[in-house]
């Protein structure tokens, strides 16, 4: 159903919706709040503290004043209770001085900030006392990712009048069984995600969105499982000594971690048997040398490798590093690289070669399952970050090559107590150290106050022929509402901020399009450009070695994984590399979380870590991404719907494994939607 359709949503609105991926009836209704704000009872003025969102009421005792500053508008008046007195502040908001006279009664709801000893609280929301205590006092309302021209309001209206034509998801589980697990009714579960009655209810519903996505996940693994087993055999290697020539030749030596996961890989290709393997690595620990050894064992056997990865910059990353790898060691083998931005020319030639097996080693992008790709003999396939391409293209690539070996390469450390329910139907290699040469990175956590000094030192590093990057946590102002001036910083203002300023900087962020990102990391790449302000859509990215430092503005509002996988985009190279963390919250709990940043840097030791701090029951919110792109349940907080989840999908298997009985035929249509769309990142 079209957007237009909905009662208040026009061209412009259904544009500005599209910015925010939002281009159906049914889009709209599965666009969950990131968090709820809580409408509370007023408190009195004396018991206010800064940090936080308060709601107070009382009477202003004289008229509210308007002055400018530097092209800005600032309204200011006074809000007088028994107890004490609190300036309240607009900024560009003019037409709300009309309101605010002398004796009117409020209430009103904002962040409380201090300033020279006052207390302030700024760009607050205004109620008349009946109209508060009748629609919001003890509510929850949705909070949403925004974008230009939609506010809060617009996009709470369209989603309830969205949710009023599709009618909500129908159940897929029997009474018996929803008893069992004691889940909230998937009939009421995207109405009560957009507007839960309370906090207690919003629990239970994010816990069935959680078991909902770990389900499906579960489904489509043992889906694909089932499909190995069908063919039990798979393509037989034997060990080959040009493989010892390629380990010889590198200029390091492979530490005893990589070392033990390739051992792993030979024994699965040499046993007869379709290897399904993951490697888990911490950022920097060296898992593509070891794909590499995989491709070419293969290679040496006769068979063509396919290497898919999430980016194309990252493929040309791959392709020339390999082919730098074949020339050292002497090795006759063939590599080529298969991308969607390649001329029809040279798509042909590339197609060419790897159908007539010319080519041994195939570097690419999705191009690399697209029908005209036809493989000669294709006996290993690689995806490299695993959970950003689709369950249907990577069997769409295996089926071009009977039953090759997968091995899926993973950079998000996982607790290993997670990793046994997330990964039982994969065998699991660890590669737990870094190579040795690397100087660690250093890091500090800063307040607000350090930016300027941040800037300085990033300006000094770029001056010493050095890069940095900043990560901003949203595209643009207007992307998250915010209380008073907003203290979320964006990639789009800060570009232009710091080229302003003389930086040599671009964007990059998520609704570029796919070639324009491409552009600005390859020029960042070399060396074009001295700063990259960017969204975590360089999370996971090209090697820049020349890139020292690392600003995380708004770094409370990441999980620790993301956070040292972000980091890790520094220290790539032989020099001193620095992270900064800035934290601009007041939560101790953050502040608590930083620090052990701050201290470790082992990436698996970061993830028990996190699971302890953020450990199941406890609720931030409703997750829009993240760790392998669960789009709201998070594998820490959520551990216990993950474990249930895994039991009952082993269930499913043993007495409905076709999803045909009942309410499970519901179940299997989402399976198959899930296969084609899930996990691309």
């Amino acid at each position: 159903m079209e957007l237009t359709e909905l009662k208040g949503i026009g061209e412009k609105t259904a544009e500005a919706l599209g910015r925010l991926g939002i281009l159906t009836v049914e889009d709209l209704a599965a666009y969950y709040p990131r968090d709820y704000e809580e409408f509370g009872e007023p408190q009195p003025l004396y018991t206010l503290t800064p940090g936080g969102m308060a709601v107070v009421e009382g009477v202003l005792p004289a008229d509210a004043v308007l002055n400018r500053f530097k092209g800005m508008t600032i309204v200011n008046a006074r809000l007088a209770d028994m107890s004490g007195r609190l300036q309240l502040s607009w900024f560009n908001l003019p037409y709300i001085k009309n309101i605010l006279k002398s004796g009117a009664h409020f209430i009103f709801r904002g962040r409380i900030y201090e300033k020279n000893g006052r207390l302030i609280m700024n760009q607050p929301s205004v109620f008349k006392p009946e109209d508060y205590r009748e629609k919001y006092c003890g509510r929850l309302m949705p909070l949403y990712p925004l974008t230009r021209g939609i506010s809060g309001k617009k996009l709470m209206n369209a989603a309830a009048e969205a949710l009023k034509q599709t009618g909500g998801l129908k159940e897929y589980l029997s009474e018996q069984e929803s008893e069992a697990l004691g889940l909230f009714p998937e009939e009421q579960l995207q109405i009560r995600l957009h507007f839960p009655k309370n906090r207690e209810e919003l629990y239970r519903v994010r816990k069935r969105a959680a078991f909902d996505e770990f389900l499906l996940f579960f489904l489509a693994a043992a889906r694909l499982k089932r499909s190995d087993l069908i063919a039990e055999s798979g393509y037989k290697c034997r060990p080959d000594f040009r493989v010892i020539q390629m380990i010889s030749s590198l200029p390091y030596a492979l530490t005893e971690a990589q070392n033990a996961a390739y051992k792993d890989i030979m024994k699965d290709m040499t046993s007869g048997r379709v290897m399904n393997r993951l490697i888990e690595g911490d950022v920097g620990s060296g898992k593509t040398i070891v794909a590499v050894l995989a491709m070419l064992l293969a290679a040496c056997n006769g068979y063509q490798s396919a290497f898919m990865a999430p980016t194309e910059v990252l493929a040309v990353q791959h392709y020339e590093k390999l082919k730098e790898l074949l020339e050292i060691s002497g090795l006759p083998f063939h590599a080529v690289l298969l991308t969607g931005s390649a001329g029809r020319e040279e798509r042909r030639k590339s197609c060419s070669m790897i159908e007539n097996h010319e080519a041994d080693l195939i570097i690419g992008t999705h191009a690399l399952f697209q029908e005209e790709v036809r493989y000669h003999s294709l006996g290993l396939i690689i995806a490299d970050e695993q959970h950003r391409f689709g369950v249907a293209q990577r069997e769409a690539l295996r089926e071009k090559g009977g039953m090759p070996h997968t091995l899926i390469m993973s950079a998000t450390p996982i607790p290993r107590t997670l990793a046994k329910i997330l990964y039982q139907d994969l065998d699991v290699s660890v590669i737990d150290q870094i190579p040795s040469g690397r100087k660690k990175i250093k890091n500090c956590v800063v307040g607000p106050s350090y930016k300027e000094t941040a800037l300085k030192f990033i300006s000094d590093e770029i001056s010493k022929g050095h890069q940095a990057y900043i990560i901003c946590p949203s595209i643009e102002k207007g992307d998250e509402e915010e209380t008073g001036p907003s203290e979320l910083q964006n990639v789009t203002d800060l570009t232009e901020e710091l080229k302003g300023r003389g930086f040599r900087c671009e964007a990059l962020h998520g609704r570029m399009k796919p070639a324009e990102k491409e552009r600005v990391m390859t020029r960042f790449k070399q060396g074009e450009l001295d700063l990259l302000i960017s969204t975590t859509v360089v999370e996971v990215g090209v090697d820049v070695p020349n890139a020292t430092v690392m600003l995380i503005e708004n770094a409370e509002r990441y999980g620790l994984a993301q956070l040292h996988q972000l980091r890790g985009r520094v220290g790539r190279g032989d020099a001193q590399s620095y992270c900064i963390m800035m934290n601009r919250g007041s939560s101790k709990e953050a502040e608590k979380r930083l620090e052990v940043l701050n201290t470790m840097t082992d990436g698996f030791q970061i993830a028990e870590e996190d699971l302890k701090l953020r450990g199941p029951g406890e609720l931030n919110g409703l997750r829009q991404s993240g760790d392998l792109n669960f789009r709201l349940a998070d594998i820490y907080q959520d551990a216990d719907m993950l474990a249930k989840a895994r039991a009952f999908a082993g269930k499913l298997e043993e007495e409905d494994p076709q999803l045909g009985n009942g309410a499970h035929a519901e179940l299997g249509c989402r399976l198959e939607v899930y296969m084609q769309n899930s996990y691309t990142g």
